[in-house]
């Protein structure tokens, strides 16, 4: 069912995919309370103004409409949408140390199409959690498997795979707020709130590799996307636990510059118990 429609759409302009997902988004919003109240919730939390609660819900239709034109197209033809890249200079400078790069790329805009972009400068390793759907699985792999683009399971031999990659001066790819498997995180604070916090990019930026942030903005209009390039506002260091308060601070500080592009309706919180503390209690900025 979702090869059929993610290969219609993948033939319909930027603007016209996002038009449709903006209104899935808007219906998904309005016919889904447990939806609905995630994600007002999350962005109250936050201190994001209830006014960006709609152009929430229409840019995660949009997220999930739109990778129809990454996964069915050539990697040349999806890499063309990306029409503008701020703070490369960034990106240069770590090539040119000839150390491994960790890429941190949170919920924000369109995920899918940094590491397309990013697998064009050099090898790229991304981890990835396989969905139960055997079809939607084939569809992934089709279109995330590109030259200079390799897949690692979120498992032991995926970790190793990354670890082995940043070994090499290559780059690896990584969610850092993906919610984790139970024994695979810690309760840290991430928007004030207690949440279950991946550790795995935070000891990854233990082997020595330089730390950079990357989200794809997605631009008005179907006009394409903007990548971001960014060192951490503050240096990742010291223990794995302090590092991954870190990085959370960091994805805070993206997300408040474009509230509306970040998956609010992600439960990112979930299993968190009402009596949660977490292990690093960090006031966030305002």
């Amino acid at each position: 069912m979702l090869f059929p429609l993610f290969r219609l759409l993948s033939r319909l302009p930027l603007l016209w995919v996002h038009r449709l997902g903006a209104l899935a988004g808007t219906l998904v919003y309005l016919a889904s309370p447990r939806y609905r109240k995630n994600l007002r919730e999350n962005m109250r939390a936050a201190g994001v103004d209830k006014s960006f609660v709609w152009p929430a819900a229409a840019e995660a239709g949009k997220q999930a409409l739109e990778v129809s034109r990454i996964w069915m197209k050539s990697q040349a033809e999806a890499n063309a949408q990306v029409v503008d890249v701020v703070g490369g200079e960034h990106l240069a400078a770590a090539r040119a140390a000839r150390r491994g790069i960790l890429f941190l790329t949170p919920h924000l805009g369109c995920f899918e199409i940094t590491a397309q972009y990013c697998a064009t400068l050099g090898d790229l390793t991304v981890l990835y959690r396989p969905p139960r759907q055997k079809s939607l699985q084939r569809m992934i792999l089709a279109g995330r498997q590109r030259p200079g683009l390799h897949l690692a399971t979120a498992d032991l031999s995926g970790v190793r795979a990354l670890i082995k990659a940043l070994k090499r001066g290559e780059a690896v790819g990584i969610l850092p707020d993906q919610t984790p498997k139970t024994g695979e995180g810690a309760w840290l604070t991430f928007f004030g709130r207690p949440a279950y916090t991946m550790t795995l990019a935070a000891r990854l930026s233990e082997t020595g590799a330089t730390v950079l942030m990357v989200w794809g903005e997605r631009l008005p209009r179907g006009r394409g996307y903007r990548l971001h390039y960014s060192l951490p506002e503050s240096a990742i260091t010291g223990d794995t636990l302090t590092r991954a308060q870190q990085i959370n601070r960091e994805i805070e500080r993206l997300v408040r510059r474009c509230p509306a592009q970040y998956l609010w309706g992600y439960n990112r919180y979930k299993g968190n118990p009402e009596n949660a503390t977490p292990v690093i209690s960090e006031r966030t900025s305002p």
